[in-house]
């Protein structure tokens, strides 16, 4: 379904429709796994949407930025994360360039193999990291709502497990001993920065949804 027709369907029925802005079927499935319960229909772009730059300094103006530029190209409710990694050898990089740390166009081996790189001889006991995550809903009038949510850990040697994405398999989780990577979905979406964000978001959500969900019962449009 193209993002143009989502706010459209949205109208057909009492369940609100809400504009997942990814890609990345692994953050897909970790939305789905947190707020499946609250009735929404969840949907996908069939194409990439133009939201412009990401031009914030922290994740939550990055989050908010794209949620509303969703909401305002598609006409339904729009759901946008912007989280990385904050390393504290590093002075808090890749941070907000977490996901472009070794260029625009970097994949996460790229990524991985730049970090590794300015960790190299850096001692364990100095090299704590956390994860943070930012999610904003935003409504198409413009309204949002903000969870946000962080995960503390160390970076590793190597890399280790395969069930992630990103820095997660050289994310060591605090008090685990285990990667991110290494984590069971289930375990995962217990404690990740973007469930925990996901759960700080949830209440709020339910709360911004249900006036849409009260008008697309009676036929109203979303």
């Amino acid at each position: 379904m193209s993002a143009g027709a989502a706010g459209a369907a949205g109208a057909a029925g009492a369940r609100p429709r809400l504009l997942l802005v990814t890609t990345n079927p692994g953050k897909r499935a970790e939305i789905a796994a947190i707020l499946g319960d609250l009735g929404i229909e969840f949907a996908t772009p069939a194409e990439p949407l133009d939201l412009g730059p990401e031009t914030g300094a922290t994740f939550a103006e990055n989050a908010v930025l794209k949620a509303r530029a969703a909401a305002s190209a598609s006409g339904t409710f729009a759901l946008a994360d912007d989280s990385g990694l904050v390393v504290d050898a590093l002075g808090g990089r890749p941070g907000v360039l977490s996901a472009r740390f070794a260029g625009p166009d970097a994949t996460d081996a790229e990524n991985n193999a730049k970090l590794l790189a300015l960790m190299a001889g850096v001692a364990p006991a100095a090299r704590s990291a956390r994860f943070a995550c930012a999610v904003a809903c935003a409504a198409p009038g413009g309204d949002v709502v903000l969870g946000a949510g962080e995960c503390r850990g160390r970076i590793a040697a190597a890399p280790r497990g395969t069930c992630g994405f990103g820095y997660d398999p050289l994310f060591e989780v605090e008090g685990l001993g285990l990667t991110m990577a290494e984590l069971e979905r289930a375990q995962k979406n217990a404690l990740s920065h973007r469930a925990r964000a996901l759960r700080d978001l949830k209440p709020k959500l339910a709360g911004i949804l249900a006036p849409a969900a009260r008008g697309a019962g009676e036929g109203a449009r979303i």
